[in-house]
């Protein structure tokens, strides 16, 4: 029990050293599970919640990480709420116009667009207490990042599992990233795409340039963050009214 103890501890200190992770606005309950850490509560953002898991995680020790954490949505919507404005925000994307969307609820399965012949994605997605769930197939890893992303801006979202597999299988790198982070910014009406720069090496993202305020700087950082498999951002943007 003592070096239990001293493992939660550890985590604990380590969290609360990480100024995007506030345990006194959002207190995070650390746990131990046949030597795992388990995270659990509300997080302020997606930032917040995978810098929270990564740092459990570099802690001596621990054999794996147990993500209970979900993010503290900016208002709090029901599952229908949050299930009608990610249907507006899929329907709506054209990057997803040859993707077959279907949507899971109460265990009916309704059919948003059915498209025949050569299509790029059989999407199935679920809502459950404020979690949005992807499933399916997409053909690329573009496609799978900018679909948690659009998951990620929904409101109402508490977190996003992204399972989508890609079919056929692609080998993910830096490079991909960046074209999803350039697919992304762009479809960001809160963000000016071209005035903003990144660049990626290790699934770690940095971010250059010049905004207008504090709010689009924030905005651009979130979304990659959002990004599946993206370990890291570094936030270079200047702010420049």
């Amino acid at each position: 029990m003592v070096k239990n103890d001293a493992v939660v501890k550890k985590v604990h200190a380590s969290l609360e050293q990480e100024p995007r992770i506030n345990l006194h606005r959002h207190p995070i309950r650390i746990g131990l599970d046949n030597g795992a850490v388990v995270l659990e509560g509300e997080v302020e953002d997606v930032a917040a919640k995978k810098l929270a898991l990564e740092l459990a995680g570099a802690i001596e020790g621990i054999r794996g990480v147990v993500d209970r954490l979900r993010v503290h949505p900016s208002e709090r919507k029901g599952d229908g709420a949050i299930r009608d404005s990610l249907c507006i925000f899929l329907l709506g994307e054209p990057e997803l116009r040859n993707c077959t969307l279907r949507i899971r609820a109460k265990g009916q399965v309704e059919t948003l667009r059915d498209v025949r012949g050569e299509r790029s994605g059989d999407i199935e997605v679920a809502i459950e207490d404020g979690v949005i769930v992807l499933e399916g197939a997409v053909r690329s890893l573009s496609h799978k990042r900018v679909l948690g992303a659009l998951a990620w801006w929904t409101p109402g979202c508490r977190d996003v599992v992204n399972a989508l597999d890609v079919v056929p299988p692609e080998e993910d790198n830096d490079g991909e990233v960046l074209d999803a982070l350039r697919l992304v910014l762009e479809m960001d009406p809160l963000v000016r795409a071209d005035q903003i720069t990144a660049r990626c090496r290790n699934y770690v993202v940095t971010l250059e340039g010049c905004v207008r305020n504090d709010e689009e700087r924030r905005r651009a950082e979130l979304d990659a963050w959002t990004l599946f498999a993206v370990d890291k951002v570094v936030n270079r943007i200047d702010v420049r009214a």
